[in-house]
């Protein structure tokens, strides 16, 4: 993916549009490596009806919490659609489950994980859906590569903008851009 910021006036509703999808993967799929997954994921969320508008690079990130597994391949996409969250959270899930995605334990290696992070700033607080992302702030595989397509983002729950939730990231998060020095931890 190559990092494209995401412009507001191009927004689907009054202009001001921001849904968030983070992407990640760390176990080889049918479409190949994680990376290869993450591509091909993006193009499965453009054809049916969550168009990507701007999309970070992809980061390699320690899993959370820190254990053996494979590190995982992450991205973030911000994407323009008609759907409510509840219909983003089902087309994700179907979009996942065409991949090949077994849900098993929590935070267990995964073939993709799609999770819809914001839409605009909406709050959704329901069993099957809470938005913003409950733990998106805790989160360096989430904020690193928001932060390349909506810098200006603010959490409408805390108030606190990227920089800040990315300042009190914990010091275990590691992240890097693929291609970079964390690319080593890949597999």
């Amino acid at each position: 993916m190559k990092a494209v910021s995401f412009d507001p006036r191009h927004g689907d509703r009054d202009g001001t549009s921001l849904i968030i999808i983070a992407l990640g993967a760390n176990l080889p799929s049918r479409f190949g490596d994680p990376a290869q997954t993450l591509l091909a994921a993006r193009a499965a969320m453009d054809e049916s009806g969550l168009r990507v508008v701007a999309e970070s690079r992809i980061w390699l990130t320690a899993p959370v919490p820190l254990s053996d597994q494979p590190w995982y391949h992450n991205a973030v996409v911000a994407v323009e659609t008609g759907l409510a969250p509840l219909a983003i959270l089902e087309r994700l899930q179907e979009i996942e489950y065409d991949f090949g995605r077994v849900r098993t334990s929590r935070n267990a290696p995964r073939l993709l994980d799609l999770d819809l992070v914001a839409y605009d700033d909406v709050i959704v607080d329901r069993p099957a859906l809470i938005v913003p992302h409950p733990r998106m702030h805790e989160r360096a595989f989430v904020l690193r590569p928001m932060a390349e397509i909506a810098p200006d983002w603010r959490h409408p729950v805390s108030g606190l903008t990227m920089d800040q939730m990315i300042a009190a990231l914990p010091d275990d998060q590691q992240a890097s851009p693929a291609g970079e020095a964390g690319e080593r931890h890949a597999g």
